[in-house]
């Protein structure tokens, strides 16, 4: 098809912009000569044009080059042209993802990050190269800085993987006061606040690992010529690994607008020194307060030493934290409405137990900083009733962390709320469930009754939130003993809120990462529901197949079951059960006289549909209705995908069957 004279004129000028660009005219010349030296020179033969052609696509100069190349195709044009898309079951805009510049404040400071790019990630030295199309690992670079979050678009994993990310930070000050002005170099070294880097790790089935995490400090660039600096940044593994290198990241920092004056290296390292010994002294003193504290403790009763009374815990880098710095109100925005929706929201996160090298069986104790456990989507006991608790405590309610055991000894955190009325609540952070805390009182005679305890708990050490923390002192510590009078001294020890606000606190110079703020969920609930369900449907009739049995669906009875899914899911999060009735009514005039119905409802926090099958085959219910057979055997299958932040979700599927009975 010929362009216009006018049209090829443009998109000549376009062409050759891109080209000046990426100065190719530049590496072509040292491409040539390259090639005239390493090639030509001991033969002295003529080099022609395709051997050039080839000397550039051999380094991938072409290729490059096409790439960058971005050509608008009219739209009106593009309409004519094209075929009616077929209709799909969902309607739903998709719109071709439109490149947004940034809107940069010219009165405000902000800071540059680029990441350009990864090596020596020697885990994935022998890591072959992804075929166009193949699925692959990948690393994803998650970044907080100041309540402004970042995700890097994914990448293969790699020895040395191509991390191409710019990241425009905003350096703000918090105060109203000051927020409208133009934040200079002095002001800007006063911000301790660093960057937090995590590396997430994605496996071809989904599966998400915790690869480092990392503070940077970046105001090293203040000091830095034009605002420029260039920082090699070497990412420590978690847990176990926290001291073994991972792997470097090139990251180059810069400051917009540039500084009318650059301060000197000796500031800021002064400052730095500063910061690092005004920090470690108020460590030094909580934990000299803290050694007296427990001494004290034990003097009330020897069996105190062996209660779960956790002052201090590691985190993902190894390093020990006071527990109370785990915690900090935190407010959902319009993300979440309720404490019992938080509380779905944070039974849908994964569960995993920190990972332990060898046998043995102990529990590895790992409690993550806030952005790892959202990044990685999952974590141990402990990451949950933290976010539980936070997300309680902005919500005005008295909430904490509850330190103990539950069956068989195993250790366990969970939340306790205190109402104003003194009703004491147990919220389970894992399953989202509430239990009404009724204690029972030993001096009571046999006949009298007692309240039976519905909870899992049976010890209790120690309860905290993020500016209080109690041991439980009381003659026995099992849990429906425990009588939650936390301003008793004679049954609560309590430590000092003064020391614990010293190391606990955000403050200019504290060492406890600042709170991330909770994002928004990037999945479309209606089309993931979509897809599960047609790759569920293929499966059931591979499964059949393989069984000699025939497959025919029923649509209008797999819409049907939508109610009772929604129905699960708002009793999960409200605890209220609600349109029964009506699902049951429809079911009944669906099934015709003489048939019989079975229905299957499962619950999934993942969206992965070959391992949600695998998981229902194995209950025998569910492999009896999949497995059907008889007259007029009709099956059903309804998903229905639930979105929280986070990208978290609950995924319900319900199998059915209407089939005619034959005696």
């Amino acid at each position: 098809m010929a362009l216009p004279p006018e049209k090829a004129l443009e998109l000549k000028q376009l062409i050759q912009q891109q080209l000046l660009k990426m100065d190719v005219h530049g590496r072509i010349r040292e491409v040539l000569a390259e090639t005239i030296r390493d090639e030509l020179a001991p033969e002295h033969q003529q080099l022609s044009t395709e051997d050039l052609m080839k000397a550039l696509r051999q380094r991938g100069i072409i290729d490059e080059v096409m790439k960058e190349l971005k050509f608008v195709t009219d739209v009106n044009e593009k309409e004519r042209t094209s075929v009616p898309p077929k209709p799909s079951t969902c309607f739903v805009d998709r719109e071709p993802p439109v490149l947004k510049k940034a809107n940069i404040d010219p009165t405000r400071r902000y800071l540059y990050l680029q990441v350009l790019g990864g090596k020596a990630f020697l885990e994935h030295l022998q890591e072959p190269e992804p075929l166009p199309g193949q699925i692959c690992s990948t690393f994803t670079l998650c970044l907080h800085f100041r309540n402004q979050r970042f995700r890097s678009k994914p990448v293969p994993c790699a020895c040395e993987p191509d991390f191409h990310d710019g990241f425009l930070l905003e350096v703000h000050k918090d105060s109203l006061g000051d927020g409208s002005k133009m934040v200079d170099a002095t002001a800007m070294l006063s911000i301790s606040d660093p960057v937090h880097m995590v590396l997430i790790k994605t496996d071809t089935f989904g599966e998400t690992t915790l690869v480092a995490s990392y503070f940077l400090e970046w105001r090293s660039v203040l000091a830095a010529e034009n605002g420029v600096t260039n920082v090699a940044v070497e990412l420590l593994g978690v847990g176990t690994e926290s001291k073994v290198s991972v792997g470097v990241l090139n990251i180059r920092l810069e400051i917009y607008p540039q500084l009318n004056k650059v301060l000197s290296p000796e500031i800021t390292r002064t400052q730095f020194s500063l910061e690092r010994q005004k920090t470690a002294e108020k460590e030094r003193l909580f934990l000299v307060y803290a050694k007296q504290w427990w001494r004290e403790y034990l003097q009330i009763r020897p069996t105190h030493n062996v209660r779960l009374v956790k002052i201090f815990a590691q985190d993902e880098n190894g390093i020990n934290r006071p527990v109370c710095s785990y915690v900090r109100p935190l407010r959902a925005g319009r993300l979440l409405d309720t404490p019992r929706q938080a509380a779905r929201f944070v039974s849908v996160l994964g569960y995993e137990r920190a990972p332990v090298i060898g046998g043995g069986g102990g529990k590895q104790e790992q409690w993550c900083t806030l952005l790892a456990f959202l990044c990685r989507s999952k974590g141990d006991c402990e990451d949950h009733a933290n976010l539980l608790c936070s997300l309680l405590l902005g919500y005005g309610l008295e909430a904490f962390v509850c330190v103990g055991t539950k069956a068989k000894g195993v250790p366990h955190t969970w939340v306790v709320t205190c109402g104003t009325d003194g009703t004491i609540t147990f919220w389970e952070s894992l399953t989202g469930h509430r239990y009404i805390h009724r204690p029972i009182n030993p001096d009571d005679p046999p006949v009298a009754p007692q309240p039976k305890p519905l909870y899992p708990y049976r010890t209790i050490g120690c309860v905290f939130n993020h500016h209080k923390f109690f041991a439980n002192c009381q003659p026995s510590d099992a849990v429906e003993l425990c009588v939650f009078d936390l301003q008793d001294e004679s049954k609560w020890k309590p430590m000092s809120g003064e020391a614990i606000k010293s190391v606990c606190s955000p403050g200019t110079v504290s060492s406890v990462p600042p709170f991330p703020p909770l994002c928004a969920s990037s999945i479309d609930a209606a089309i993931t529901s979509n897809e599960i369900e047609l790759q569920l449907r293929i499966l059931v009739s591979e499964h059949r197949k393989d069984l000699n049995l025939s497959t025919i669906w029923d649509d209008q009875l797999s819409y049907l079951l939508s109610p009772a899914l929604a129905a699960y899911e708002l009793e999960r999060a409200t605890s209220i059960s609600a349109g029964n009735e009506e699902f049951q009514d429809a079911i009944r005039r669906a099934v015709p006289d003489g048939h019989t119905f079975k229905g299957f409802p499962i619950h999934f926090v993942y969206r992965n549909a070959r391992r949600a099958f695998a998981t229902c085959l194995r209950s025998p219910f569910c492999e009896e209705i999949i497995c059907c057979r008889g007259d007029q055997v009709r099956l059903a299958v309804r998903v229905r995908v639930f979105t929280y932040p986070e990208s978290a979700c609950a995924v319900w599927i319900m199998f059915a069957c209407k089939y005619r009975s034959v005696l």
